[in-house]
């Protein structure tokens, strides 16, 4: 995207060297010129105002100061030595302190010059003081590619880039090398049809402005450049991906709805499908009859229904004499899976398998030899699905729970299953924000099941106070008095010394002392008993043996108790929104009314008061999720690292979703108008992709 010299090492670069260029790379993955010049600022200080030394307070922030240096002298010796100056404008005089690089501000700043001093006032002994204060000849040079700095650039970096001097001040001065040296050299990325289109400035201008603003309204215009830039070449790369997946990978045809599924639908369904639920499986009807690979996403909210459209679509593949598995990422979701749509069958239609790590090793072999001949149509699992030695005899479709807990490779060893890929079913009930679909998911056909089941009603939540504990334990009382069963919630097992919350053990303990033996029943889960242990806890409490469920958050997904009706979660405020909201969807699965409890201690930050403050507020997934984006961002919402995070540099998806669907329908326009980018103006856009895709013949698409 740069000109061959923006490539050059930073080792080359005036003020780098081989130290500091292994350090830059070690510390942000910097090692080329380009990389350094999209290390944009994180936040700009105004450097507008100017005060007078008698305007000074005592709590001001960072401030500067236009005077001359009046004395100089060095004070003390050895670790206490300091040069101290004395500065002075019309109103007063000041103190200028170093306690560092004596050396050179004995060498480069001088008595009897003018300068702007920049810092925070310290007050000490009646007069003030700015220890390190970054100094300016004045007046400002003009004239500069760097402008007249109004805007002071803020870089992150770390301590130990910091210790080389390779502060926000260094790394300012690092980057202002580069654009002066080598600024016409930066390239324009994006046709200028679409810079006209949207009115953005050239990229030049854009990465000058957002290093070095002129004004307040050209770096708002160089970050709506880049942000525009980076969004579009993030969905061309995923648009594009989806245009060669269509014609690389052919799909298996369902041509037919046959006895399967006309069977399911029309006498065993024990209740009606909601029109989201008939419109998504209508989706995934023509998606299978193409004759190309269906990669489809549906989220549902907690209830909508989505099991339903899962077993129906893989009945649609046993209809046409194809197999279908579903892939869970623990062993407790699988079995719940698994039950569930035997549950729904009722043992009828088809026969359905369950695979995990617990299987036996003589349950395998059968289960294994049935699969390759074709008597198992439906197969549920854990990743044990994708060993190497679990083969089918037509895969024809695969549903994925909870994507992002799988990695891509996992991924890819299913569609290898079969010599015509299967068709790919992605299911979460983890409501993604719209934005976050579009970039995470922008390459995946997405259905949003936005309706509960008729009768569901929606749990009221309440949020209490730590002072309010005893509240909290006679309502649970009274919900175990009409036969209910409850869930408590806990963040960690054991004690941590960094954090101050009341952990399982020690509620274990003081729940006894309310709940006492042989009354109340208690089932205890966490992550540290065994798969055996944990199933043998959870089969108690889903048998009703046990009235309370103690458990970590290992109960976010995979527990349906309809008997359940009070979802009790402690230290709320330690929980992100989207967490909170799946543990409250453990709850509300029968026909009575169901609770969540939020508890917290007394004293919240005002973040975590506005998580609460929505749970409480609403039960709308979606609603949730983009408020969990607007206090999280995107990075902590997808979670693991192999869901493939996006690291953006200067858009922010919670706040750019105008820009992200502006970039976004320009690039279905372009590939609608354009298929093969033949046009001479999108050559840029055609080059872009050629580097990304080595390998792959561009000119396939059609």
């Amino acid at each position: 995207m740069f000109a061959s010299n923006l490539d050059t090492s930073l080792v080359y670069l005036k003020g780098v060297g081989p130290k500091r260029a292994e350090l830059l790379q070690k510390e942000l993955g910097f090692s080329t010129y380009e990389h350094l010049l999209s290390h944009y600022p994180f936040r700009y200080i105004d450097r507008t105002r100017f005060y007078k030394i008698n305007e000074l307070l005592p709590d001001m922030p960072l401030i500067q100061v236009v005077g001359k240096i009046m004395t100089k002298e060095t004070i003390g010796e050895k670790h206490k030595k300091r040069i101290v100056a004395k500065f002075a404008d019309d109103t007063g005089t000041m103190e200028l302190v170093w306690f560092q690089s004596l050396k050179w501000v004995e060498e480069h700043i001088y008595r009897g010059n003018n300068y702007i001093a920049f810092g925070k006032p310290n007050f000490f002994n009646g007069s003030f003081s700015i220890s390190h204060p970054d100094l300016e000849t004045y007046p400002r040079q003009n004239g500069s590619v760097t402008g007249n700095l109004t805007l002071q650039p803020i870089y992150n970096s770390t301590e130990k880039l910091k210790k080389a001097f390779l502060d926000s001040k260094g790394i300012q001065k690092l980057i202002y090398h580069i654009i002066e040296l080598h600024i016409n050299e930066i390239r324009e990325t994006l046709p200028k049809y679409i810079l006209d289109k949207y009115k953005l400035i050239g990229r030049k201008e854009a990465i000058i402005n957002i290093h070095f603003p002129a004004n307040t309204n050209m770096l708002q215009q160089a970050e709506r450049r880049l942000k525009f830039e980076e969004l579009f070449f993030i969905q061309l790369q995923l648009l594009y991906n989806k245009h060669l997946r269509s014609l690389k990978f052919k799909g298996s045809l369902f041509q037919n709805v046959g006895e399967k599924v006309n069977t399911f639908y029309n006498e065993i369904i024990p209740f009606d499908l909601t029109n989201a639920q008939k419109r998504v499986i209508k989706e995934i009807r023509l998606d299978t009859q193409r004759g190309s690979q269906m990669n489809r996403l549906v989220q549902g909210d907690v209830g909508s229904g989505k099991t339903v459209v899962a077993l129906m679509s893989m009945l649609l593949a046993n209809d046409n004499g194809y197999q279908a598995c579903m892939m869970a990422p623990t062993e407790i979701l699988a079995r719940q899976h698994y039950e569930s749509l035997v549950g729904m069958l009722k043992g009828e239609l088809v026969k359905v398998g369950l695979l995990t790590g617990s299987t036996t090793k003589k349950q395998r072999t059968i289960l294994h030899q049935q699969l390759e001949n074709g008597e198992i149509d439906i197969l549920v699992g854990t990743h044990a699905l994708i060993e190497d030695k679990v083969l089918f005899h037509n895969l024809g479709l695969v549903v994925i729970d909870e994507q992002h807990r799988f990695g891509v490779e996992q991924r890819a060893k299913l569609w290898r299953k079969n010599s015509i890929p299967p068709h790919i079913l992605v299911m979460t009930a983890t409501p993604i924000p719209r934005t976050l679909a579009m970039t995470l998911y922008g390459d995946l056909d997405v259905s949003v099941i936005d309706e509960l089941p008729a009768g569901r009603k929606p749990i009221d939540t309440k949020h209490l106070y730590e002072n309010q504990r005893m509240r909290m334990f006679g309502f649970m009382k009274q919900e175990i008095a009409k036969g209910r069963q409850v869930y408590i919630v806990y963040p960690l097992i054991k004690e941590s010394e960094k954090l101050d919350l009341l952990h399982l053990e020690a509620g274990i303990e003081q729940l006894s002392y309310q709940f006492p033996l042989p009354q109340y029943q208690v089932s205890i889960v966490h992550g540290k008993l065994s798969n055996a242990d944990k199933q043998y806890e959870m089969q108690r409490f889903i048998d009703g043996k046990t009235q309370i469920m103690v458990a970590t958050t290992v109960i976010e997904v995979g527990v349906n108790v309809p008997n359940a009706s009070v979802m009790v979660i402690e230290n709320a405020e330690r929980f992100g929104l989207s967490q909170l909201h799946q543990l409250r969807g453990r709850v509300g699965r029968g026909a009575e009314q169901s609770f969540c409890i939020l508890m917290s201690g007394n004293k919240l930050n005002p973040t975590s008061k506005k998580r609460l403050e929505t749970m409480v507020r609403t039960n709308n997934g979606f609603e949730i999720s983009e408020i969990d984006l607007e206090l999280r961002g995107p990075g902590d919402i997808t979670g693991t690292q192999q869901s493939g995070t996006i690291e953006l540099k200067v858009a922010d998806l919670a706040k750019d979703q105008v820009i992200l669907q502006e970039a976004r329908n320009t690039v279905i326009e372009i590939f609608d108008q354009d298929p093969q980018l033949v046009d001479p103006n999108n050559s840029l856009l055609k080059s872009f992709l050629a580097k990304r895709n080595t390998g792959i013949s561009f000119d396939k698409i059609s």
